[in-house]
């Protein structure tokens, strides 16, 4: 072999040796951020359980962990529309676990249901403010009767299992004749039931408990939206 050829060779298997340790490289990081999503959705986030083929303080437990707020607010919705279905025609031995199952619920796991539901509380308001101020000048005060009575009936759903016959006018007329029962019920911090005052009373509960988990851009924006969804009921606030 000559002088010149091998040089030639040194600067080949150079270059080759440069060119498998790139295509390595690119292997090892793949599988790098291959193992890091199998363990996002594999092991650290858990999906829901099935809510009527699941012990009950496995369901219930779902509440407690922060995998709870990584669903989108229709599955967590859906989640606890289905909750209720099941428990509301629950065997005496579901009723006991149910009952138990609250009783122990203690310290960090007490904390963080507590959380999720005013992670939930922010996430509906946030989706509502959001779709208000997207709206036009002119659609919003159909925006915001339109979300109220979407709200009302959801809470209906969840807390009797069916929406009542009212018609979408006549539950925006029963929010307007409440005003001293919700007044009362605010000065009291009373948390209002679904069924009797409303999506509107329930969320302006709300409120200061959602401020704990909103950015400040959300806080302002929830605020605004809130302000015009009284001022659009003012007979009721």
């Amino acid at each position: 072999m000559s002088f010149i050829d091998f040089h030639e060779l040194k600067y080949t298997l150079r270059n080759r040796g440069k060119e498998l340790f790139r295509a390595a490289a690119i292997l090892a990081m793949l599988l790098i951020v291959s193992c890091g999503v199998w363990w996002w959705v594999s092991i650290r986030w858990r999906p829901p359980p099935s809510i009527f083929d699941t012990p009950v303080d496995d369901v219930l437990g779902y509440l407690a962990l922060d995998d709870f707020n990584e669903l989108s607010l229709e599955e967590r919705m859906r989640f606890l529309l289905d909750l209720s279905n099941r428990f509301r025609g629950m065997e005496s031995s579901d009723s006991a676990a149910m009952a138990g199952f609250f009783a122990g619920v203690t310290g960090p796991a007490r904390k963080q249901m507590t959380q999720n539901v005013r992670i939930l509380a922010r996430d509906i308001l946030v989706q509502g403010a959001s779709g208000y101020f997207d709206a036009a000048p002119s659609d919003q005060g159909k925006y915001i009767d339109d979300w109220v009575v979407n709200w009302t009936k959801m809470g209906e759903k969840i807390t009797t299992g069916k929406e009542s016959d009212e018609t979408d006018k006549e539950r925006i007329d029963k929010i307007k004749s409440q005003s001293d029962r919700t007044e009362a019920r605010m000065k009291e911090r009373e948390v209002p039931s679904l069924t009797e005052d409303g999506a509107l009373g329930f969320m302006s509960i709300w409120q200061k408990e959602v401020e704990v988990t909103a950015s400040p851009k959300q806080q302002g924006q929830i605020s605004r939206f809130l302000q015009d969804v009284r001022k659009r009921y003012s007979n009721a606030f």
